[in-house]
């Protein structure tokens, strides 16, 4: 399986694709989804800034668990898709990542005396990223499976379901459960891809249309090709799907409920054990002192998905 979510590289960022990819990244970088303080904004004033995170001293104890290497230059190499708003995308100013799985995981490198350093990659390309070096942690909506956990170390924080969406009054009248003939954009290398591949192909057995599927690199553009009209629905994260149905000023809307809920996960190789056990004990530790619930409480995300122990390699089905 792919993410439940997201990317690929630097052609989804700011300024590139259509007019419409333009100007959805725009309102998409306007704000985060809390309010009182949550709203996200540039670098440089104006509206409270969306990578402001709560207070967070270093734990000894913890800082102890992490590899001397690690130790040793006092960052960590987080490679992300900066395209899924609001898990993690580029604020107004164009190259600072913002994001609710960012600023939990800036609180977690706190925790353990540690600087994330964020680094945007095409998203299908992380997890091997990971395993060869170029970083040191991949954080971008992963969705944990038994296939990712064969190839890397996947760290739990939070619990996501897929959620389709459409253009405001569904005027293609789509139905989710039966989108035979319909054009659905999806993003590539998620896991809803392989939905959308198999409800295309139980229409095809039952001898009904198959499902039109564009595949894009990043979200944006397959939110931006719903509100274009160029397709007919799409479906992403449930976090990413409301997040944009609230960000694009009533030219989307939900379609039913979320399901499928796995938990997300922080990626670390198969070759750092005692990192991403020191990783899941600090995202423990912010689960612990409230930290983790203010910072989604901000992205109005602590209403349900939260989780109350962070687990390396967790049992999931399937």
């Amino acid at each position: 399986m792919a993410v439940l979510k997201h990317l690929t590289a630097p052609t989804a960022r700011l300024g590139r694709g259509s007019y419409y990819a333009g100007a959805l990244a725009a309102v998409l970088a306007l704000s985060a989804c809390g309010g009182g303080g949550g709203e996200g904004g540039s670098q440089d004033g104006g509206a409270a800034d969306a990578t402001s995170t709560p207070s967070v001293e270093a734990v000894p104890e913890l800082a102890e668990m992490v590899p001397q290497q690690f130790r040793d230059q006092g960052t960590l190499k987080v490679g992300t898709d900066s395209t899924y708003a609001p898990a993690e995308y580029l604020s107004e100013d164009g190259e600072s990542i913002v994001g609710f799985d960012v600023e939990l995981f800036n609180a977690v490198a706190a925790k353990l005396d540690l600087e994330a350093q964020w680094q945007s990659s095409s998203f299908g390309t992380i997890v091997e990223g990971v395993d060869t070096a170029k970083y040191d942690v991949g954080v971008s909506s992963f969705t944990i499976n038994e296939e990712r956990m064969q190839q890397a170390h996947m760290v739990s924080y939070y619990t996501v379901g897929t959620q389709w969406f459409t253009a405001k009054g569904n005027p293609a009248d789509v139905d989710p459960e039966n989108a035979c003939g319909k054009n659905v954009a999806v993003q590539a290398n998620t896991v809803q891809v392989e939905d959308i591949e198999a409800r295309s192909q139980e229409c095809a057995d039952n001898g009904d249309p198959e499902i039109n599927i564009s595949r894009f690199k990043g979200q944006d553009q397959a939110t931006e090709s719903i509100i274009s009209g160029r397709n007919d629905a799409g479906l992403a994260d449930m976090p990413v799907a409301v997040y944009a149905v609230q960000q694009t000023e009533g030219k989307l809307e939900t379609l039913g409920e979320q399901y499928e809920a796995a938990p997300y996960g922080a990626v670390v190789s198969k070759e750092n054990t005692e990192l991403a056990e020191a990783i899941s004990a600090g995202y423990q530790s912010i689960m612990d002192d409230g930290t983790y619930t203010e910072i989604l409480a901000k992205w109005e995300l602590d209403g349900q998905g939260t989780l109350e122990t962070s687990e390396v390699d967790p049992s999931v089905e399937g």
